[in-house]
C-alpha cells in the first residue's frame, strides 16, 4: 500500500508538471519523461514481443533528486508509449533512491535488478549502496522481493561506490557486473554470479583502472560480440587529453577475451564510444533478431540544460546497433526501424561539384540528412555541412581532409557554450554523413558508424536550411538527401 501511495503521488506530480511545461525544445522522436528530470537508461529488455526501456527519473522536479524508474515500451523501437512509474524509493532497501540497473526475462517474470541508495549524511554526500530486485508478471506493475537487499555489502576493499548492476545469463547461471571503486579511488568493475537472481556469490574483479581511467567506473555492461567480449563503462575522473575526454565524464569500451572458468578478461585499451557533448551511461540489449542495441543518456552532468526553465530535463539517444569493425573497433548506427520516421523525401543534390557553398532552404526542425562527398580528386582542405538559422546562427559539421578529423562546432548555435568536439575519422575517398536533427539534439553517424557525435542543441532562431560547403577548393557531392521526420509524441 505504501508503494502504491508513493506511486500515486509521483504520477500526480507529473500530471501537474505537464500542464506547466514549455514544449519549445521538446524532442519529436526521442525517449523523454512526460515532464521533469531523466538521466540514465535502465533495464533495456525485450519482453513478450515488446521493447522496454526504463530510466532514472525524478517525477517531482526538473533537477536530479530522489531517483525513481520511469518506463516506456515499443513494438518497433521508434513509437514509444509511457507506462506508469515502475519503481519508487522509500523502502528499507532503497530509502533514498532506486538507482540504475538492468532487467531480465526470467521464465516469463520481468525482473528489475537495481541499486538501493541510502544517505548517512546527505549534505556531505556520504552514503552506502546495495543491490535489489523487483518482479512483474505483466511488465507494468512491479513488486520488490522480501529478501531485499539481495547483495547488502560491497567487497571489503571497496569504497562506498557500489552500483549499476547489469545482469545476463550464460548457460544456466546468472552473472552480474557492478560499477565499483577501491578505497584508493581506483575505478573498477566487479563480478557476481547466481543460480536464481536472489542469492549472489562474489567472483572478483573483472577489470580495473591502471590509474589513468578515473576513480569510479559507472554503468558497466559486458557481452559477447563476434567472438570477442566487450566491456562498456562510464568512468568518472579521467583528465582531458587534447581532443579526448573533453566531457565531465566519459563513456567507452574495451575489447578482449573472457574465460568464464577463471574470470580472466584480457583486453585492449579504453576507447571513447561517442565523441559529442552529450552521451553517457550507455546500456545494451540483445534482441530476438540477434542485434546488440545500445541506448545512452543524451545529456551530460554539469552541462548547460536550458530546458530546466521549461519544466523538464533530459532525454535518451536513438537506439543504435553496435557491431565490431575489422580493427576491433565498435561501430554504431541507428536501428533500421528509424526509417519508419521518414515522411517526405527531398533529393537536393546528386553528382554536383561545389566550389564554396550550396544552400537548401527548409524550415523543418525534425529531419534526417544524408550527405556523401567524393574525396577522390578533391582539392578542398575541408568539406562539410551547416545547419543555418535565419540570422547568424549556424551549427557546423566539418571534415578536415588532410588531418582526417571530424569536427562538430555548436558554439554559434543557440545556447551552447562549450561548443566544439573533434574526433578522428579516416574517410579515405568517400565521406558519408548521416545526421539526425531533433528540436534540441543532433546525432551524427559518419562512414557507416566509424565515428558518432551526439549533442544537445538549443536554437534561438528559426531554421533557414542546410548548407553544403567546402574550403579552399572544389569537391563533388555524390548525394544530398533529407527527409522530414514524424513527431512520434503528437
Amino acid at each position: 500500500m505504501l508503494q502504491k501511495s508513493r506511486m500515486n503521488r509521483a504520477e500526480e506530480a507529473l500530471s501537474e508538471a505537464i500542464e506547466k511545461m514549455n514544449d519549445r525544445y521538446r524532442l519529436g522522436y526521442h525517449i523523454m519523461a512526460p515532464a521533469n528530470w531523466i538521466n540514465d537508461p535502465n533495464g533495456l529488455v525485450q519482453y513478450k514481443g515488446e521493447y522496454h526501456v526504463f530510466y532514472q527519473h525524478n517525477p517531482f522536479d526538473e533537477n536530479w533528486g530522489p531517483m525513481h524508474w520511469g518506463h516506456v515500451k515499443s513494438k518497433d523501437l521508434v513509437h514509444w508509449e509511457h507506462l506508469p512509474i515502475a519503481l519508487t524509493p522509500g523502502d528499507a532497501c532503497d530509502s533514498d533512491g532506486c538507482f540504475s540497473g538492468s532487467a531480465v526475462d526470467n521464465d516469463g517474470e520481468l525482473t528489475l535488478v537495481y541499486t538501493g541508495h541510502h544517505y548517512t549524511d546527505k549534505e556531505k554526500d556520504i552514503f552506502y549502496q546495495n543491490q535489489n530486485i523487483a518482479i512483474s508478471k505483466d511488465g507494468i506493475a512491479f513488486e520488490k522481493v522480501s529478501e531485499n537487499p539481495v547483495i547488502d555489502l560491497p567487497p571489503g576493499d571497496s569504497a562506498h561506490h557500489f552500483r549499476d548492476p547489469k545482469v545476463w545469463k550464460h548457460d544456466d547461471t546468472w552473472y552480474m557486473v557492478l560499477g565499483n571503486a577501491t578505497q584508493d579511488k581506483i575505478g573498477r568493475v566487479i563480478l557476481y554470479r547466481s543460480s536464481d537472481l536472489h542469492e549472489w556469490e562474489y567472483m572478483g574483479v573483472l577489470a580495473q583502472s591502471d590509474g589513468t581511467l578515473g576513480y569510479m567506473w559507472e554503468c558497466p555492461d559486458f557481452f559477447e560480440l563476434n567472438g570477442k567480449h566487450i566491456l562498456m563503462i562510464s568512468p568518472q575522473g579521467i583528465e582531458a587529453d587534447g581532443d579526448l575526454y573533453n566531457n565531465l565524464f566519459q563513456t567507452g569500451y574495451m575489447v578482449g577475451d573472457y574465460d568464464y572458468g577463471t574470470n580472466e578478461f584480457v583486453h585492449g585499451p579504453f576507447a571513447e564510444l561517442d565523441h559529442g557533448h552529450d552521451f553517457y551511461a550507455v546500456q545494451t540489449l540483445l534482441d530476438d533478431k540477434g542485434r546488440r542495441i545500445a541506448i545512452g543518456w543524451m545529456d551530460m552532468w554539469e552541462a548547460n540544460m536550458p530546458t530546466k526553465a521549461d519544466g523538464w530535463c533530459g532525454a535518451l539517444t536513438l537506439p543504435r546497433v553496435i557491431t565490431l569493425g575489422d580493427q576491433l573497433e565498435i561501430l554504431m548506427n541507428p536501428v533500421e526501424e528509424i526509417t519508419l520516421l521518414r515522411e517526405t523525401e527531398h533529393k537536393e543534390c546528386k553528382k554536383r561539384s561545389i566550389l564554396e557553398n550550396y544552400l537548401i532552404e527548409t524550415k523543418d526542425d525534425l529531419i534526417e540528412v544524408k550527405a556523401v562527398f567524393d574525396l577522390t580528386n578533391a582539392a578542398s582542405q575541408a568539406v562539410g555541412l551547416k545547419i543555418r538559422g535565419v540570422e547568424q546562427e549556424e551549427l557546423v559539421l566539418s571534415y578536415d581532409v588532410e588531418e582526417g578529423q571530424l569536427t562538430l562546432d555548436c558554439s554559434k548555435f543557440g545556447k551552447m557554450k562549450d561548443g566544439v568536439r573533434k574526433a578522428p575519422l579516416n574517410a579515405n575517398d568517400l565521406l558519408s554523413l548521416r545526421v539526425f536533427l531533433d528540436r534540441s539534439s543532433i546525432e551524427v553517424f559518419a562512414n557507416n558508424g566509424q565515428t558518432s557525435m551526439t549533442s544537445r542543441i538549443y536554437p534561438n532562431e528559426e531554421r533557414l536550411g542546410i548548407e553544403l560547403y567546402t574550403v579552399n577548393g572544389a569537391v563533388q557531392v555524390d548525394e544530398l538527401t533529407y527527409w522530414t521526420l514524424q513527431d512520434t509524441w503528437k
